[in-house]
């Protein structure tokens, strides 16, 4: 490998799977670069597909498949390897184009986040050499990659709506090539209720509102100058218009941060209250370890009061929900044997599971959705006898139809047997597809023995 070796070892993913677009046209490697330092190239000059492929991001790759490189720097997504773990090795020669995208529309604010990397004082303007992304830079990048992108998120530093033509984008964005998953995140105070429904009605799948208090006094300490009542008026609107339109995306988030001012239980109930009868589908906690001296401390992981609230946690898992009653829950019933013994199969030959399935949750488990992210279907985890998992995405099965809060239905699955007898374990649990598997967020997985016989 290359001189570019460093003392302390780490993996990463991001040079195999996705490129940033700053606003002034230059692509670097991750979302975590407030300063524009790692580079790969600019969309100015040359094509999408030149950066993805060229000498630079191959280097860099070389030296990831090689345990680190200096290309690096401090960026935060570096993910370290244990002194005896080797690095994943990954082919050098990869897809034209990358499958997911990161574009800032604006590295400006509209507000001044405490101690925030992205604050208007730290200057991070001046690190950019456009205020905004140029219209038709933006339609040309897409263009290009959005036949073969999965995912584009629509915001890195700065306020994404403060482009005058942000909304805008998401529509061309879902009407040239709706099959991306499409995703922002605001602090909802450069909207206004016209652009919000527009937004709503552009297609976009899932918008998260930064919203760190549920008072004005709390919210302003972190999100200075901002007006709560400005933000959550547009998250209202949204709600609203998605029910007027009888829509089931967006997704709406409410994250909010934990720090000394806003974490109280008081607090955190009442912006608990405010989520639901606002309507959002989601309401998280973030638990982060700066400004040092304002961070949640009684919120810090391995505390009681965290353990309580670990599945409302937003990076905890993609379902966890703080909102009574609205993080998914369910038992899994085996009934195609009177519920006891091993199932058995012959190798390679299908067997036919008949389960029971209850909602212990409030909220329904979709049977279908437009876009076919967040439908739950019920899946079956292949494992060694000692629980070693062989194969996550084994077997799936539909619901028959949408399962409301409380009730229960049938669900048969078909289990392909493995082609070689032994002893095995299924693990029966619900997904909610493109998002995450519901034993993620607490819910228990029911585990039978499966004895494969010649």
């Amino acid at each position: 490998m290359s001189e570019n070796y460093l003392a302390t070892r780490y993996r990463c993913s991001w040079p195999w799977e996705t490129l940033v677009l700053l606003c002034d046209g230059r692509i670097v490697c991750g979302c975590a670069d407030p300063y524009g330092r790692r580079v790969l190239g600019d969309a100015r000059r040359e094509s999408l597909s030149a950066v993805w492929t060229g000498p630079t991001v191959t280097a860099l790759r070389a030296d990831l498949n090689g345990g680190g490189s200096t290309f690096c720097g401090d960026c935060p997504l570096k993910l370290p390897l244990a002194d005896d773990e080797a690095p994943p090795q990954r082919g050098l020669e990869v897809a034209p184009l990358p499958s997911h995208l990161y574009v800032e529309c604006t590295a400006a604010c509209n507000i001044s986040c405490f101690q925030a990397c992205c604050a208007p004082e730290t200057g991070i303007t001046r690190t950019r050499q456009a205020g905004m992304l140029d219209y038709h830079l933006f339609t040309r990048v897409v263009d290009e990659a959005g036949p073969t992108l999965v995912r584009i998120d629509f915001f890195n530093y700065g306020e994404t709506f403060l482009h005058k033509r942000a909304v805008e984008m998401c529509e061309y964005i879902k009407e040239r090539f709706p099959h991306v998953q499409l995703y922002t995140s605001t602090n909802g105070l450069a909207l206004d209720e016209e652009r919000a429904r527009r937004l709503v009605r552009s297609g976009i799948d899932e918008v998260t509102f930064s919203i760190d208090g549920a008072t004005q006094a709390s919210y302003a300490r972190y999100r200075q100058r901002g007006r709560l009542d400005v933000a959550l008026a547009n998250l209202r609107a949204m709600v609203d218009e998605k029910r007027r339109a009888g829509r089931d995306l967006p997704f709406l988030n409410w994250r909010y941060i934990l720090f000394t001012w806003n974490d109280s239980d008081e607090e955190l109930a009442l912006a608990r209250r405010m989520a639901a009868e606002i309507g959002v589908d989601r309401l998280t906690w973030e638990v982060t370890d700066h400004p040092e001296d304002s961070f949640s401390r009684r919120f810090a992981p391995g505390t009681p009061d965290y353990a309580r609230i670990q599945h409302e946690v937003w990076d905890a898992s993609g379902l966890g929900n703080a909102i009574a009653g609205a993080t998914p829950r369910a038992r899994i019933d085996i009934v195609a044997d009177g519920g006891r013994g091993a199932l058995v199969g012959r190798p390679g030959e299908p067997v036919v599971v008949r389960t029971r399935v209850h909602n212990l949750s409030a909220r329904p488990f979709p049977a279908r959705t437009a876009s076919g992210h967040r439908l739950v279907r019920l899946g079956a985890q292949l494992c060694r006898a000692d629980g070693t998992l062989v194969n996550r995405d084994h077997a799936r099965a539909w619901l028959p139809q949408t399962l409301e809060g409380g009730n229960q239905v049938e669900v048969v699955i078909e289990v392909p047997a493995p082609p070689e007898a032994g002893s095995y374990q299924l693990r029966f649990d619900l997904v909610s597809e493109g998002i995450d598997w519901f034993e993620r967020c607490g819910s228990p997985v029911t585990v039978r023995p499966f004895q494969v016989r010649p």
